[in-house]
């Protein structure tokens, strides 16, 4: 069993995140459990998406200890990074919209997200799916093909041609690190 938990602010796309993983990992044959939440303003809020993926039954949906945390802004870094799993445990942050811990002891994987997305991309918009496509190829989660056809589902055609290439930008930044 992995324990994924996306964090950020509303708009960011965080639960979008968590709802094309989830997919993903159902397409790919595994069981899943998801829960997430917002802040009650929505946009600018805190936000989290829990994503628990097994091959057996799960007992509960939400992350208890995360093995994988990735996070898009300082704030809901500070609140989670506690709850990551001290030995095994791995945090993948937005370069620009986190400053990672120096006394943690947990591995950070630094991903520039933001950057990227608005540098290759020219949207900004699209850094949620750079930052999932690097931690779904770093951690090996899902297959890239349920991870595409999971994105076909959940993204409007206006949007697809972007999100595609913002995840293939993700996969190829985690081959870098």
């Amino acid at each position: 069993m992995i324990q994924v938990r996306f964090a950020g602010l509303g708009g960011q796309g965080i639960i979008l995140m968590g709802e094309i993983l989830g997919e993903a990992a159902v397409l790919d044959k595994k069981y899943v459990g998801q829960a997430s939440s917002y802040g009650s303003e929505a946009r600018g809020s805190a936000t989290k998406a829990d994503v628990v993926i097994s091959d057996s039954w799960i007992d509960y949906p939400e992350v208890t200890e995360a093995d994988v945390l990735a996070c898009m802004s300082q704030g809901t870094y500070d609140l989670y990074k506690q709850k990551v799993n001290p030995s095994t445990g791995v945090i993948f942050i937005d370069t620009q919209m986190v400053k990672p811990d120096p006394s943690s002891s947990v591995k950070h994987i630094p991903v520039p997200a933001n950057e990227r997305a608005l540098k290759e991309l020219g949207n900004r918009q699209a850094a949620n799916m750079v930052l999932l496509g690097a931690v779904v190829k770093t951690v090996g989660l899902v297959s890239e093909e349920a991870l595409f056809q999971s994105l076909r589902k959940r993204v409007p055609a206006s949007f697809l041609e972007t999100n595609k290439k913002a995840l293939s930008l993700g996969f190829g930044l985690a081959r870098k690190n």
